[in-house]
């Protein structure tokens, strides 16, 4: 197994190790166990548990970058010429805009699949988050991954025709880790059904709806 291979194991291994047992649980030799690899060679690659787990930060924002690029290929970009398409979807003929309800849908399929098949990975993301809320060396590598899900959001709400993507995005970001975490951890999360991926475009819509009127400036 190569070294890149070999590092991209132990952190999938060390992230499945969060989501199954905790922080606490989270060890060089337990990642070593669960990953039927020699004694030693978790720190081998990492040598320190803050290492490990900003391989995990850098791990989880290339997996859910890859699942956006999965579920969700029709996402709109940042259009060359600076033209947004039309709100309802149908401006243009380039081939490559893509309107509100279709970036909706695209969303909430990632959404859907990060409250079912990925929840588990998820569940990690919010744990492992929280641990650089109590150690500051893990700040810096967390702010650095999560710029890839903010810059993807920005691409989207520019080619929706965003005049502020960077701000917007900020909002629809936050939103919908608020979705996520109410749906996986939230104190009614035990007790409902995962939303299914219609109910699911019907609130991303929303959100997109309203980081985009955010937009627009308040009149006097």
């Amino acid at each position: 197994m190569s070294t890149p291979d070999r590092r991209t194991l132990i952190a999938d291994t060390a992230i499945a190790t969060v989501a199954a047992a905790g922080l606490r649980g989270l060890t060089h030799r337990a990642v070593d166990n669960a990953a039927g690899l020699p004694a030693g060679s978790t720190s081998y690659y990492f040598r320190t548990r803050t290492a490990l787990i900003e391989a995990c930060y850098r791990r989880l924002a290339e997996s859910d970058l890859a699942d956006v690029d999965q579920d969700a290929p029709v996402l709109p970009l940042p259009q060359a010429g600076g033209g947004a398409p039309e709100e309802d979807g149908e401006g243009g003929g380039d081939g490559q805009q893509v309107g509100r309800d279709e970036a909706a849908a695209a969303l909430a399929s990632v959404l859907h699949r990060w409250m079912t098949t990925g929840r588990e990975r998820q569940l990690a993301r919010f744990e492992l988050s929280l641990e650089a809320a109590r150690n500051p060396e893990l700040r810096t590598e967390l702010h650095r991954a999560g710029l890839g899900a903010r810059a993807r959001a920005a691409g989207i709400l520019a080619a929706l025709g965003a005049a502020r993507p960077e701000r917007s995005a900020e909002l629809l970001v936050a939103w919908t880790e608020g979705v996520l975490y109410d749906h996986l951890v939230g104190a009614l999360a035990a007790t409902r059904p995962v939303p299914t991926v219609p109910e699911l475009t019907g609130t991303v819509r929303r959100m997109l709806d309203a980081a985009l009127a955010a937009e627009v400036p308040e009149r006097p």
